[in-house]
């Protein structure tokens, strides 16, 4: 799917909000489970006795699983997430599978402040690079799970994949890599270069696609700035991924295409001095310093 079919998403997603929320949580939990009417009348008098909601005295009574009732809460609150019984998902993307984890909070916070450091109504339109010294550190892992949580606001969300170094986004969502920001900037012809995630409606994905010899020299041609530019105007957020500083330039060169950045450290890993050296870089590439998240996993 391309980012130009997607003009009616929000009407879409304000009619299905409002027509799950009219449904009670227990008629949601049957879609998935199958409970009888004298199983309800139990679940509704265990619910009363201790003083339980319905999904918990569910749970208690062993009629519903945890999941169900996840799956109830986010049809009645249009929460969009993934679940865990798809063998297709990857389990790095905690975001969608565990929508109400410790792991997903954490990251819910690090978006309220990002909304109003980068993505708020004040702010100029800019999209922002996930930047770390080192490979290992977490940063596909982060730009995956923070586009999970900004799409779940319902604006539209487009990860780019530009580590030409080591791909993974296309990994983490499943999603076709024959096709991507590669073509592009070499001036290829090239159709599907934007896939939807699964399950995250708001949520697009554009991969890396043929992995480039040359990925500094494409990186630095004016076409990178000018999609930049263009994808800005169709999506409300944009979160770029991008190989390590300990690689080369190409982290600093992305950035000051993009104007905006976060950088990510390692606990217990991450050594202060190429923290210190990739903000500078940042600063030099004239890039907005959002902050620093510390990964502790």
């Amino acid at each position: 799917m391309t980012a130009s079919r997607m003009t009616d998403l929000p009407e879409l997603a304000a009619v299905s909000a409002q027509a799950a929320q009219e449904r009670c949580i227990g008629e949601l939990i049957r879609e998935k489970r199958p409970i009888s009417e004298p199983q309800i009348e139990a679940i509704l008098a265990y619910q009363r006795e201790h003083g339980l909601r319905f999904g918990e005295a569910a749970v208690a009574l062993g009629l519903a699983t945890d999941a169900d009732v996840v799956f109830a809460l986010s049809q009645q609150f249009h929460y969009p997430y993934t679940p865990q019984d798809r063998c297709h998902v990857h389990p790095e993307l905690v975001t969608a599978t565990e929508p109400f984890g410790p792991r997903a909070e954490a990251f819910r916070a690090i978006r309220s402040q990002l909304t109003m450091r980068v993505f708020g109504p004040n702010q100029p339109r800019r999209a922002m690079v996930v930047v770390s010294p080192d490979r290992g550190d977490g940063r596909s892992y982060f730009v995956a799970n923070l586009g999970v949580v900004l799409a779940q606001l319902g604006g539209r969300t487009l990860i780019v994949d530009a580590n030409f170094r080591h791909p993974r986004q296309h990994e983490l969502f499943g999603v076709p890599s024959t096709a991507g920001l590669s073509g592009i900037l070499s001036g290829r012809q090239e159709a599907n270069v934007i896939c939807q995630a699964s399950d995250i409606p708001s949520l697009f994905v554009m991969p890396v696609g043929i992995t480039p010899p040359n990925p500094l020299e494409l990186l630095e041609r004016p076409a990178f700035r000018l999609l930049m530019d263009e994808l800005l105007r169709k999506f409300d957020h944009v979160i770029v991924d991008t190989p390590p500083a300990s690689s080369g330039s190409d982290a600093a060169v992305i950035a000051s295409r993009c104007g905006a950045a976060v950088m990510l450290a390692r606990k217990n890993l991450t050594r202060m001095a190429g923290l210190h050296a990739l903000a500078d870089s940042m600063v030099a590439a004239s890039a907005q310093l959002a902050g620093v998240v510390v990964n502790e996993h």
